[in-house]
């Protein structure tokens, strides 16, 4: 079964450094929560958070915050551990996006093993499923991997885009081709497409002119950008770019 084409790209917005900023000094600036109003004012589609095992950014009493600030839809990124299934199920996000996680790693550094983590991942999934929270599973774009997400019934995979995003040369269209071809194997086979990681301005419009994908999920660069411009310049300015080649 094929998903149909969506006409218009999703901007999913990760305010997770927004509260990094905080807690570098503490207290309670920059707030996260009006973080995530000013995207929805800006254009985005969806607010994405990570809630670590140690907590670097985002924070428990986020969540809820987070959740009341705004009524735009909210992405749970968390590891496929039984604490965060239980904060997962408590909050009930709109979607659950199963990510590794290892701690020694500053950020997300590849995809998910789905394929190699089958029995480990399919009863966080059915639990996450049958509370009525739309999973998704990070992967690298890879043909078993979505394979693998077919028998897990994960309507959603994420593409990690971090080797696109970090390519030079040749092989920028190389990777670039990996993420078109795998989007169109994920839509054929019912599974709805999206990406992230390491996305910018100067490298978006490729990935965002991919008709398949439904959603790009970005946070560091957009976050980055508002120091010099502000966030709702930044959000607006990639919600701009997409909006071009779509």
């Amino acid at each position: 079964m094929n998903v149909l084409t969506p006409s218009r790209l999703r901007l999913g917005v990760n305010i997770d450094h927004v509260a990094t900023i905080r807690n570098a000094r503490g207290g309670e600036h920059p707030d996260p929560a009006r973080a995530a109003q000013i995207v929805a004012q800006a254009g985005g589609d969806g607010i994405t958070v990570h809630l670590r095992e140690d907590r670097r950014h985002i924070r428990d009493e986020d969540l809820q915050r987070v959740f009341e600030a705004t009524g735009l839809p909210i992405n749970l990124e968390m590891a496929a551990t039984d604490e965060m299934l239980e904060i997962a199920l408590r909050h009930r996000p709109h979607a659950a996006c199963i990510v590794p996680e290892r701690r020694e790693e500053r950020t997300t550094e590849g995809g998910l093993d789905a394929a190699g983590q089958h029995n480990r991942l399919a009863p966080i999934v059915a639990r996450l499923s049958d509370a009525g929270i739309r999973v998704s599973l990070f992967i690298a774009p890879e043909p078993r991997q979505i394979e693998a997400a077919m028998k897990l019934g994960a309507p959603v995979v994420e593409f990690h885009t971090g080797e696109y995003a970090h390519a030079e040369g040749e092989q920028v269209a190389v990777e670039l081709r990996r993420i078109v071809d795998m989007a169109a194997l994920a839509a054929k086979n019912g599974i709805e497409p999206h990406a992230g990681h390491g996305l910018t301005y100067d490298n978006v419009q490729p990935v965002a002119a991919i008709p398949q994908l439904a959603e790009l999920n970005i946070g560091h660069y957009l976050i980055g950008e508002a120091i010099f411009c502000g966030l709702e310049t930044s959000v607006r300015k990639m919600r701009q770019l997409m909006d071009e080649v779509r």
